[in-house]
């Protein structure tokens, strides 16, 4: 479904007396995301995570490599088909404080062209997925931090895209709205969709993930299964794996 190869992101920086200088935070990285499956990218801060999935969701044009988003045999051509194929998730997403989340809905299922009858059909089945009923009418700024994520995604999938793109989806959320996104991905994926998304949570991420891509430095340092990392990394710990990859042992966050 998602193809990308030889991604590369270079951003210019100033340093002292005016000297400008270049670093790649992303940096030569290939990999393909296929239906029915949730690849999960894993770093520390600073690895280059965030700046990837931007590109992927077409947020941000790389410096250089390529990226392919094929449905049913199509390749997506233009600008309009690819974010409509995409329910792309930012870490720092800012929603409109003064809507409910039914409000936002009905903007977000308008922007993308979508009929008044099917975005009503759409909010119901959202509501009822994510468990939005008891706030969905609520101002958003008024809601909690785990309410206002759940929103967010509610956002996100009005469209019913293909592939989802989530940049830590449950970072810093109460159990009970982590479970219900951790649910809601398990759910797409049985419907053959696909995810690729990032976390900082190990156990999650091997609940969830069928692959999963470390990358540190703006670069993959390896990638396969859960299994397949454990045994290439020496440890049952995917965090001590990870750290064992990159020379650091369990001290890499």
């Amino acid at each position: 479904m998602l193809e990308a190869n030889n991604l590369v992101k270079t951003f210019i920086r100033n340093e002292k007396h005016n000297v400008k200088t270049s670093f790649n935070a992303v940096d030569d990285i290939s990999l393909k995301v296929s239906e029915g499956e949730i690849v999960g990218i894993i770093g520390p801060n600073g690895a280059g995570k965030t700046t990837l999935l931007r590109m992927l969701g077409s947020l941000m044009k790389p410096t250089s490599g390529s990226i392919d988003i094929n449905l049913d045999g199509t390749i997506l051509k233009t600008e309009i088909e690819i974010k409509k194929a995409i329910g792309y998730l930012s870490g720092n997403t800012k929603l409109y404080g003064r809507l409910s989340t039914r409000e936002l809905l009905t903007m977000a299922g308008k922007l993308y062209g979508m009929g008044e009858s099917e975005i009503k059909l759409r909010i119901s089945m959202i509501a009822k997925l994510l468990n939005l009923d008891s706030f969905i009418d609520n101002r958003i700024e008024k809601l909690s931090t785990g309410q206002t994520q759940r929103a967010s995604i509610s956002r996100c999938i009005i469209h019913d895209p293909r592939l989802y793109i989530f940049d830590e989806p449950t970072l810093g959320l109460d159990i009970i709205s982590s479970n219900a996104i951790v649910e809601f991905m398990l759910k797409e994926k049985s419907e053959g969709k696909a995810v690729l998304y990032s976390t900082h949570y190990m156990e999650e991420a091997e609940k969830l993930c069928d692959r999963i891509i470390m990358i540190n430095k703006g670069k993959i340092v390896a990638e396969g299964t859960v299994e397949a990392l454990k045994e290439i990394g020496n440890s049952d710990d995917l965090r001590v794996v990870f750290g064992n990859l990159i020379g650091r042992g369990e001290d890499w966050i």
